[in-house]
């Protein structure tokens, strides 16, 4: 998801790490399941998860509506394995593409959701609009977005502790994350309505959701 793909914890060999780390720093089942509640899938709806890692949203939101089409898609191809690998333990049925964010392989109106989790702060301000517009051409009129990632702190203990996540994934895209201006970038790309709708305070940060409508 950059000129030179790095993998979510920053190296390629802490991949196999990838999902305790989040399950123990992020409160993943908490913010994950609002976020699959929040984007409200319906049967017959085709989903997209970006930046899908190992799977767990994915499955996740399959589970939630066994009737509609679930796609994941990531640029890492050893954590699409993973996640190839838990879908077909779990007996669960999903799609899974690679690709980036910038230039996704799907055709104008393909989505009638798209969610995200913990991606956006992994890139630069110009890679964050540039994958608002591309998700904004894929989803169908009356489209929604719905994405979880770092967001403005609660108060001076989160702020401090997610200089933490800013060490390990840089300052430079994080800082968009920490000045709450994802709903900014989201209403330049033309979604509608862009706003955070909730947050929750996490060992390393507060996590935020965020939703915007692609109008009919």
């Amino acid at each position: 998801m950059s000129d030179r793909y790095i993998p979510a914890l920053g190296f390629a060999w802490l991949t196999s790490f990838y999902d305790p780390v989040v399950r123990w720093t992020t409160r993943e089942a908490t913010f994950k399941t609002l976020l699959v509640e929040q984007a409200d899938i319906r049967a017959g709806h085709r989903v997209l998860d970006l930046g899908c890692g190992t799977g767990t949203l994915t499955m996740m939101l399959k589970r939630r509506q066994p009737a509609a089409a679930i796609v994941g898609i990531d640029g890492d191809p050893e954590v699409l394995e993973i996640a190839a690998r838990k879908a077909e333990a779990a007996n669960v049925e999903v799609v899974l593409d690679r690709g980036t964010v910038e230039q996704l392989p799907y055709g104008n109106g393909s989505f009638d959701r798209v969610v995200s989790s913990l991606v956006f702060h992994h890139l630069s301000r110009d890679k964050k609009r540039a994958a608002l517009h591309e998700l904004f051409r894929v989803l169908r009129p009356g489209g929604q977005l719905h994405i979880a990632d770092w967001g403005q702190p609660h108060g001076p203990v989160m702020r401090a502790a997610f200089v933490i996540v800013q060490l390990i994934d840089g300052f430079a895209t994080t800082t968009d994350n920490v000045q709450g201006r994802l709903p900014d970038f989201m209403r330049e790309a033309g979604f509608a309505d862009a706003r955070e709708s909730q947050r929750l305070r996490t060992p390393l940060g507060t996590i935020a959701l965020y939703r915007g409508l692609r109008r009919a």
